[in-house]
């Protein structure tokens, strides 16, 4: 990817130092937050009315409403996994002009990397926002999640 020119101009973005802030980052994942649920709720919902129509046992019910728990714990990870690792951006993000990047430069993240940082992430906030708190003390504007993650959070071109 040493030719593609959306790399390069990440790259030198972060050596410009134009890397994406708290509020910014907190406003891009709020938005991808109300995409991922508005999408979980519309499947719940659909799915509740189906099941509720059937009459189904006690048991049934609670069996359904489990593997919907367990859907949307996944759909919420693939979706941040899936546009961190193939974009750099999630439509939030897109939203707010700004990318994940690799902070060695070699383009978009790994899917596994993608799957640590989304892991940091939760981590990270577990203890009262400590992780994400941390950036406003970071040069770089890094969190938990992106020093794991060895990732860098940077402004993009609008039309990027």
């Amino acid at each position: 990817m040493r030719g593609d020119p959306l790399a390069a101009a990440d790259a030198l973005a972060a050596s410009a130092g134009d890397y994406a802030g708290l509020v910014t980052r907190a406003i891009a994942f709020a938005l991808d937050s109300v995409i991922v649920n508005g999408v979980a709720l519309l499947v719940g919902v659909t799915v509740g009315l189906g099941v509720s129509l059937l009459h189904l046992p006690e048991q049934a019910d609670i069996l359904v409403a489990s593997v919907m728990g367990v859907l949307w714990v996944l759909w919420s990870v693939a979706y941040f996994v899936f546009f961190w690792s193939s974009t750099g951006q999630t439509p939030g993000s897109r939203a707010m002009c700004i990318r994940v990047v690799d902070t060695h430069g070699r383009g978009a993240l790994k899917p596994r990397r993608a799957l640590l940082r989304f892991i940091s992430l939760c981590l990270g906030a577990i203890p009262l926002l400590a992780g994400i708190w941390m950036m406003l003390f970071d040069d770089r504007r890094r969190a938990f999640q992106d020093r794991v993650a060895r990732t860098l959070v940077v402004y993009t071109p609008a039309g990027a």
